[in-house]
Order: structure tokens, then C-alpha cells, then sequence
């Protein structure tokens, strides 16, 4: 069965259960049922044609998960009034079912109550579609998948069974090639959808647009041009109360192997011959094939002071909770320049953001007091913005430079556009059958392929994390490793988001038209003297 982009999609008709597998559970209530919410107030499922259904080990009721998710279901901007209304509406369409995820029993009950409601609708023609949710560890992703497939795959002609998985996909290239291959022998490709919800942000999903829609930037998108280009990813706490999950993991596996590195890919590769999915992964995944081997001298790891106090993590731990390390990309386009990826956490900031720095300029003849360099900055959260760092002249009778930006700040141009949630997006993708942000099996590999060897020589303490004090930057060494590479850190510059509020904005907007519509007026009556004079 073919899968459509998105910007082909044709709506289908039918009904549509979605399947919630651990809908007890932390990720379940906090981020996909509120995703679910979100989209069916917007009327991108509709109640006419979708059912949700919660599964779980948890015994509970329709009404205890009811009451279980109320709490987690937040208006969004400009509809409190219908808030209410709108939580009622969808939590009627929620039935739960408590069963194993190892025994026929719970997928049995399962799969009577999709099918019961599946015939409930038959009236109304069209197919029927299952979209089955993990909300889970991989752990039990396999014993999961054989329960599915054994009892829980009918589909009607023109229908489809779809499943999406959340990361972490595995521990390192084997356990992750297992799990694929586990999955794999059970569902089609097509079938799979591995979520990685930093592709559903709005500013990532932007990426592709500023590159290829702007012409501006394509002449300068290369080793020519760029000195290097950091991806950012910082949180300022700590592992506060999933310590022991985080310990298995550590930072290079929850958020550089998969987050920023899909990140990078959109940020390095090349044109797409389309924007169909299939064409798009197939650059991303060229894009990982090019990478150098990481060098060890190019890696610095560190753990905040005071991690191993958490009862769960193990007062001995070298597991990192921050990571600087270099990627080099071997082609055309960037060969020389180095691709620096940062994460840590209980550091001084919260952000995350992709800063691509240029070659200093050729011959200054403004000579600067302090060396600077324009950036371009892609900033993925929190207020979300796109901003050039330039060189001007500061305001006076003296001829002297400074920085400033041009700035495109999302809350002050779109003040009233809600900005989507990434799981809102990127399931509404999976119901449209768009593949394009989400991970392909093979890319899987390559990315595995190229963190393995070093997550491995951390596991087995070659490599040391070093300490560092929360609410920091982390190890000076990371500042000195990104010098080394090229990175010139601009002192004395601080972006400020636009404070610009909707009356100054409206105020603004009616000011221009003002003198809009004056100096048409103007130019109007002028033309017309002109032309009754002659």
C-alpha cells in the first residue's frame, strides 16, 4: 500500500481506532494523549470516525484513565472559553482494556473491543485503520509486536495497521540491529514509524525551507563559507526523579545519537529530488554514511557534581550527563568543517539551538577591537526564533562596529498562531501515512554505527566523565575543545527576544498603513494634476 506525503495527502474515510499501549504510564498522559487532544480539537480527528483505546498492565476503569489524563488536557491559546466542552468531547471517545504484554488474554479483549466498534461503523463505508501507539519500553516492544500481530491485525480492504515506536531503538548498533530485526519480521517497513519527536519541532520542520526555498543562503552553504556549526542542546536540572533510567543511557544515547544527529542531517544534507519522504531520508541517510569515525581527542564527557547522590544511580557512575564531541562530514560540501555537537544537563541555560558560524571576513578594513564572525542562528526553543548575527556601525559620529541581528522571533510575528506540539504533528503524519520525520531502518543503523565504538569505550571506563558544577557551562575543557576546532565565541553580544506586545504591534501595523494610504493619496493626486494640466 503506497504511502502518501502530506502535501499529497487525500483524506480517507472510515474509522480509526488509535491504540495507546502503556496508557498509564508517564509518556501516555503527559505527551501523547494531550497530543491526541490537541488534534481532535482542531478537528483533525473528528468523533464521528475515531475511537482511542488505552492498554496497560494497570487495573483500572474507562472512567479512572478518564479522570487519570483530565488533568494533563490544557487549553491552548484563545480557547479556555471551550475548554471544558472540548475535554468532555474527547474523553468520550476513550475506552481502556488491562491486560499482560506477554499473554493472548488482554490483546484478545484488546481486538474485540476495536472490532466492536469497527462494525459499530461499517455503515458508513470506507476502511478501517488501527494505529497502535508504544507509550512503552523497548524492552517489551518484541513480545508486544508478536501480540499485535498474532490477534490484533485485522484490517478491511483499504485499510492499514500502523505502529509507532518511541525512542531510545536499543543500546548500541547490536541491540538496536536486534530490536529492528525482531520488529522487522513482524511489520513492513512501510508499516513502522520510529518517532523521534525533535523532527516534529517547528523550527527543525522549518529547516528545509530556509535551505532550499531561499536562494541567499544556497551559494554559501559550504566548507567555503562556514568555519563550523554547533547544535545545542541544554536543560537546566538535573535528573530529578529518572535517575536510574537515565543512568542505563547517559546523554550521547538520550539526546546526541538520536535528537541532535537528525538535526544535523537536515542541517548538511543535499537537495532532495522531491519532498516525498523516501526522497528526503535517502539524503539524510548519505549524509550519515559520510561521517569520519569520531576521534577521541575530539570528545569531552562530564557529570554534574552531585549526580551519583540519587538512590538510584551508582555511587561509581561514569555515566555522562553532558557531552561535547566533533563529527566530521567527508564530501564536497563540507569537508574541513567541523560539525560540534553539545548536550548536558543542570547547566546555566535552558535552550537548544543550531549556530552556524562563518569564515571571518577577507581583509577587514573596519579592524574590530575583538574578533567576531556572522552567525546564523536557528533557535529551536524556548522562544522559538531565526536570527543573522551582523556586523554594523554603532549609532554616533565616530566610525565604529558592533553586533546586532536580524531577527525573525516567532512570538512577535505569529502572536496568534499557536505553535504546534512536536507528538501532534508527527502523529497526525503517521494517521496521513507521511513518513518523512520519522526514522528509516537503515538510517537507524548508520547512526548506531557511527556512536557505537565510543559509547563503548565509556561503558568500559576508557574514557572518564569529568566534573562539573551545576548551573555552569560545563567542563572548561568543552570551551577549549570547540576553540580548538574554529569556534569563536562572541563576547559581550547577548541575543534579547523581541518584547514587543499585540497593541504595539496592531499600533504599528495601522501606522504603516497610515502612511501607506497618505502616500498613495499623494501620488494619486499628483498624476492626476499632472494630467489635467497637460
Amino acid at each position: 500500500m503506497g504511502e502518501p506525503a502530506s502535501s499529497d495527502y487525500q483524506p480517507e474515510t472510515g474509522c480509526l481506532s488509535i491504540i495507546v499501549l502503556g496508557a498509564s504510564g508517564d509518556l501516555a498522559k503527559k505527551k501523547t494523549f494531550p497530543a491526541l487532544f490537541h488534534l481532535h480539537r482542531q478537528a483533525f480527528i473528528e468523533s464521528h470516525d475515531v475511537h482511542i483505546f488505552g492498554y496497560a498492565r494497570t487495573k483500572m476503569s474507562d472512567d479512572d484513565l478518564r479522570n487519570h489524563l483530565r488533568g494533563y488536557l490544557t487549553p491552548c491559546k484563545g480557547c479556555e472559553e471551550t475548554h471544558k466542552e472540548d475535554v468532555s468531547k474527547f474523553l468520550a471517545l476513550i475506552n481502556y482494556v488491562s491486560g499482560p504484554y506477554d499473554a493472548e488474554e488482554g490483546f484478545l479483549s484488546l481486538d474485540e473491543k476495536i472490532s466492536a466498534y469497527e462494525m459499530s461503523k461499517n455503515n458508513n463505508g470506507g476502511s478501517c485503520r488501527r494505529l497502535f501507539y508504544f507509550a512503552l519500553p523497548p524492552s517489551v516492544y518484541p513480545p508486544v509486536c508478536k501480540m499485535l500481530k498474532s490477534f490484533c491485525m485485522k484490517k478491511s480492504e483499504g485499510g492499514w495497521a500502523r505502529v509507532v515506536v518511541e525512542k531510545p531503538f536499543g543500546k548500541d548498533l547490536n541491540s538496536s540491529e536486534a530490536l529492528s530485526k525482531q520488529i522487522g519480521e513482524l511489520f513492513d517497513e512501510s508499516q513502522i514509524y520510529r518517532i523521534d519527536h525533535y523532527l516534529g519541532k517547528e523550527l527543525v520542520q522549518n529547516l528545509l525551507v530556509l535551505r532550499f526555498a531561499n536562494r541567499f543562503f544556497m551559494p554559501l552553504w559550504n566548507h567555503d563559507n562556514i568555519s563550523n556549526v554547533q547544535i545545542v542542546f541544554k536543560e537546566d536540572f538535573g535528573t530529578e526523579g529518572r535517575g536510574g533510567y537515565f543512568n542505563e543511557y547517559g546523554i550521547i544515547r538520550d539526546i546526541l545519537q538520536n535528537h541532535l544527529l537528525q538535526v544535523l542531517c537536515l542541517v548538511a544534507m543535499e537537495k532532495p529530488v522531491s519532498l516525498k519522504p523516501e526522497h528526503i531520508r535517502d539524503e539524510k541517510v548519505k549524509v550519515l554514511q559520510s561521517i569520519l569515525p569520531i576521534n577521541d581527542d575530539e570528545v569531552v564527557i562530564g557529570q554534574y557534581e552531585g549526580y551519583t547522590d540519587d538512590p538510584t544511580v551508582p555511587k561509581d557512575s561514569n555515566t555522562p550527563t553532558f557531552a561535547t564531541l566533533v563529527l566530521r562530514i567527508h564530501n564536497e560540501r563540507w569537508e574541513g568543517v567541523p560539525f560540534i555537537l553539545k548536550a548536558g544537563k543542570s547547566m546555566k541555560s535552558r535552550k537548544a539551538e543550531i549556530r552556524v558560524q562563518f569564515k571571518d571576513v577577507s581583509a577587514d578594513i573596519f579592524k574590530p577591537k575583538s574578533k567576531v564572525r556572522n552567525e546564523f542562528v536557528i533557535r529551536l526553543q524556548p522562544s522559538e526564533a531565526i536570527y543573522m548575527k551582523l556586523t554594523v556601525k554603532e549609532p554616533g559620529l565616530e566610525m565604529k562596529t558592533t553586533q546586532s541581528e536580524l531577527d525573525l522571533s516567532y512570538q512577535q510575528r505569529y502572536q496568534d498562531v499557536v505553535i504546534p506540539e512536536a507528538y501532534e504533528r508527527l502523529i497526525l503524519d503517521t494517521i496521513r501515512g507521511d513518513q518523512q520525520h520519522f526514522v528509516r531502518r537503515d538510517e537507524l543503523k548508520v547512526a548506531w554505527e557511527i556512536f557505537t565504538p565510543l559509547l563503548h569505550k565509556i561503558d568500559n571506563n576508557e574514557m572518564r566523565s569529568l566534573p562539573y558544577k551545576p548551573g555552569s557551562r560545563g567542563p572548561e575543557e568543552a570551551d577549549k575543545l570547540a576553540e580548538k576546532v574554529g569556534y569563536v565565541q562572541t563576547h559581550g553580544y547577548v541575543w534579547i527576544p523581541p518584547t514587543l506586545s499585540k497593541r504595539e504591534m496592531k499600533s504599528m501595523v495601522t501606522r504603516r498603513r497610515k502612511i501607506c494610504f497618505t502616500f498613495a493619496t499623494s501620488f494619486f493626486l499628483t498624476a492626476l494634476s499632472i494630467l489635467i494640466l497637460h
